[in-house]
């Protein structure tokens, strides 16, 4: 069968299974008084998103594993593995948030160092998981590479994934946001994974993308369902490894550029504020930002979407 329709029906398949399931998860996670408590610190107009059922992320495991048993190979099982070691981070977190009645789950620097054990799992992978070309490159152009020692690789690649999967936590603020915002970053790794013939990588963010537009129709305003760290850190995780397994880390500023946008944002934010007592931003995140400018939730979730696809095609351009 010609790979193109495999990777279509792949798509298809994962979409379809979403959907099926995504009405029974909601009603366990209801059962189970899995549910999302508002943020004190966010936008007022957010205390109604308290009570919605979280951890809906679950629905990605979906998308990996229909991509293992698609594509059965090591890229794709060494992806896979740091995709659910992040999830199973963020399940943790969830779980304790709920617990708590609050959002106080794990630490920050537990989070953290959480990830980086994670990454640091999938990295001692590498010769196994990721292909021989694309170990120690940081870009590649078609067929040109630029490499680097591979101390250097392994330490940026860490960086990377520590990076990624809590960039994509802070965008999950708003219904719809992050997993709009994600599915074309997806798409510039998938073609690249195409393009280099790293198929199992462009299995994973097929399958991924489908779920994820699939958990979309549940997630979109008013939402029913958020995907909790649970499924922003497995996001975070993929999208990160999907850089690092095509050669191509360097693009992670550009296409996930929103996701950058809004790490930069809280950075900037507490660092003014804790030597200057002076706010940059009316709120950290970037996307809480516009809220209290008037923007409504929708507006600011798809000028955030278009963000990101403006800014993917720029990657997908300069790294043809």
């Amino acid at each position: 069968m010609n790979a193109l329709v495999q990777l279509a029906l792949l798509f298809i398949a994962t979409f379809a299974l979403t959907l099926l399931a995504g009405g029974p998860l909601i009603a366990l996670l209801k059962r189970a008084s899995l549910r999302q408590h508002a943020y004190e610190d966010a936008p007022k107009t957010h205390a109604k998103k308290t009570g919605t059922p979280t951890m809906g992320g679950l629905l990605f495991l979906l998308g990996l594993v229909l991509a293992v048993l698609w594509h059965p190979d090591a890229q794709t099982a060494g992806l896979v593995l740091l995709g659910v070691l992040c999830g199973a981070i963020g399940f943790v977190d969830d779980l304790r948030s709920i617990r708590q009645g609050r959002n106080r789950g794990l630490g920050a620097r537990d989070k953290f160092a959480l990830t980086a054990v994670a990454g640091a799992i999938y990295l001692a992978l590498a010769t196994w998981a990721v292909p021989d070309e694309a170990r120690g490159a940081l870009l590649s152009f078609g067929a040109s590479h630029w490499y680097v020692p591979m101390w250097a690789w392994d330490g940026l690649g860490l960086a990377a994934i520590v990076a990624t999967t809590h960039a994509v936590n802070l965008t999950d603020g708003l219904d719809g946001l992050a997993a709009g915002t994600i599915l074309s970053p997806l798409a510039v790794f998938a073609w690249l994974g195409w393009r280099a013939g790293t198929t199992g990588v462009t299995s994973v963010d097929v399958a991924l993308g489908a779920a994820t537009l699939g958990f979309l129709v549940f997630n979109r305003h008013p939402a029913r369902v958020f995907m909790g760290d649970t499924g922003a850190l497995a996001l975070g995780g993929i999208l990160a490894g999907s850089a690092l397994a095509t050669g191509n880390v360097l693009l992670l500023p550009l296409v996930g550029g929103v996701f950058a946008a809004e790490t930069i944002s809280v950075i900037l934010q507490v660092a003014s504020y804790k030597t200057i007592h002076r706010r940059i931003f009316r709120m950290s995140p970037l996307h809480h930002h516009f809220e209290l400018g008037g923007w409504p939730e929708t507006k600011v979730t798809r000028r955030f979407w278009t963000a990101s696809a403006l800014l993917s095609l720029a990657g997908a351009a300069l790294a043809r």
